[in-house]
């Protein structure tokens, strides 16, 4: 199979096969045991080289016995995608899956099907070429991912019952991209070395209801409303993580002049950098500090009918340092009203940081400057929840990096709209994980 040899088409074979978890309910498993079907038939010596394990209806676990079984690597990815309608202002049916001029669009190009089929491109080259790797590697590939990763957190489970403890994990997060800040330039690979943790919390408010003409003071969306102002960018203090100072320390090598000397002195202060990052706001502010967004609200039945309850929704993403324990208490301080019933739908502490340096690290560095000779290697802190946080339990380096190009707006295509990956950048993602299992030792 040569790098060229059909990767767009068989991207965007899986972009047509709708496998979005938010819409099993309505849809069924269909899309997703196509989808399995379709990974058998577009990687035949996958399928008859390592084993396949059926975890839950939504896991895939795949092993490739190597030279040991000491050790083993852990290559991640889900299949699931988000919700996408034309509608929503895509410019062509998002699960259309088109390649055209160099590009294969839809929804799942990045997130994470891109991703996903440029480990099994590597892993199919390599069973071509006779490849046997030093040491163990498993593939482990999860359906619901979108919806909180229950069968990541079960293969992780049975990969942790069996006694397996991965020398390295490796799944979605960061990306080659070319400015990760301002006056930093040229091509970065961000690898993220943690996440923060997620939070969805439900804000209720009962009454009695009654008749709008004779309105009370207190009602149900008033009190949610004002819980709502009261939860602003403000409700979380700047702490900075580790992991941020390492990355603007990666980031000063590469810098000139007061550029240079600002991010070291960034990189030493880490009160400075919160204060500097927080007033920024936007992503950098989202880096060191714990961010709470009103996601969702409801309330009432007709114009005329004050509601008996109203609630509003809220994601939060909790920066290392805190924990989900804490975040409730600081909201219930800051809404400071006893009628606001908080409710939590699903939370997890961020993840522990993995090492910057050392064996592991410098496994997926390595790898990275093979696929993209010059690029900067920096360690970030991942601001989105992924299924590698699962294995963080039992495995001491888990790291984050899609090896794929994304611009600005590529990234922001990411749950947005007109997703899409380039094919040279695919391309490269398949190198990236050729040059990484080829240097395992």
């Amino acid at each position: 199979m040569s790098p060229r040899d059909g990767i767009a088409e068989r991207l965007a074979r899986m972009i047509r096969l709708p496998t979005v978890s938010a819409e099993i309910p309505e849809r069924g498993l269909g899309p997703f045991e196509e989808f399995v079907d379709l990974l058998e038939e577009l990687y035949p010596l996958t399928h008859a080289h390592l084993t396949r394990e059926r975890i839950t209806d939504l896991g895939l676990l795949f092993r490739w016995r190597g030279a040991t079984d000491e050790d083993p690597v852990v290559l991640m990815a889900h299949y699931d995608v988000v919700p996408a309608r034309l509608e929503d202002g895509w410019s062509e049916d998002p699960f259309a899956g088109t390649v055209r001029d160099g590009w294969v669009h839809g929804r799942g190009a990045l997130d994470d099907k891109g991703p996903l089929i440029v480990i099994l491109e590597a892993v199919e080259t390599l069973l071509a070429d006779g490849f046997v790797p030093a040491r163990d590697v498993y593939l482990s590939f999860g359906g619901n991912e979108e919806s909180f990763g229950a069968a990541a957190r079960a293969i992780s489970d049975e990969m942790r019952a069996r006694g397996i403890v991965p020398w390295l994990v490796l799944d979605e997060g960061g990306a080659v991209v070319g400015s990760p800040l301002p006056f930093v330039q040229g091509p970065t690979a961000m690898i993220g070395v943690g996440e923060k943790g997620a939070l969805t919390v439900r804000a209720t408010v009962r009454s009695a209801g009654g008749h709008a003409s004779a309105p009370r003071r207190g009602t149900a969306i008033s009190r949610v409303a004002r819980a709502v102002a009261r939860l602003g960018p403000r409700t979380f203090r700047p702490r900075t993580p580790e992991a941020i100072t390492r990355m603007l320390g990666a980031f000063a090598a590469r810098a000139t002049g007061p550029t240079r000397a600002g991010l070291r002195l960034l990189a030493r202060n880490r009160f400075l950098t919160g204060q500097v990052f927080a007033a920024a706001g936007g992503e950098p502010a989202a880096l060191v500090r714990t961010t709470i967004a009103a996601t969702m609200q409801s309330g009432g039945s007709a114009a005329n009918v004050l509601p008996s309850d109203a609630s509003a929704t809220f994601n939060l993403r909790i920066v290392p340092g805190e924990t989900v324990a804490g975040v409730l208490a600081r909201l219930r301080r800051r809404i400071a009203d006893p009628a606001v019933e908080l409710e939590v739908l699903e939370g997890s502490d961020p993840s522990p940081l993995s090492p910057a340096d050392g064996p592991a690290f410098g496994a997926v560095a390595a790898a990275a400057g093979a696929a993209y000779p010059g690029a900067l290697v920096a360690p970030y802190l991942m601001m989105q929840a992924s299924d590698a946080r699962h294995f963080h339990r039992f495995s001491p380096a888990v790291y984050r990096f899609a090896p794929l190009e994304m611009s600005a707006a590529q990234r922001a295509s990411i749950h947005g709209v007109d997703e899409r990956v380039e094919v040279a950048s695919l391309e490269r993602g398949r190198s990236f994980h050729i040059a990484l299992l080829k240097g395992l030792t």
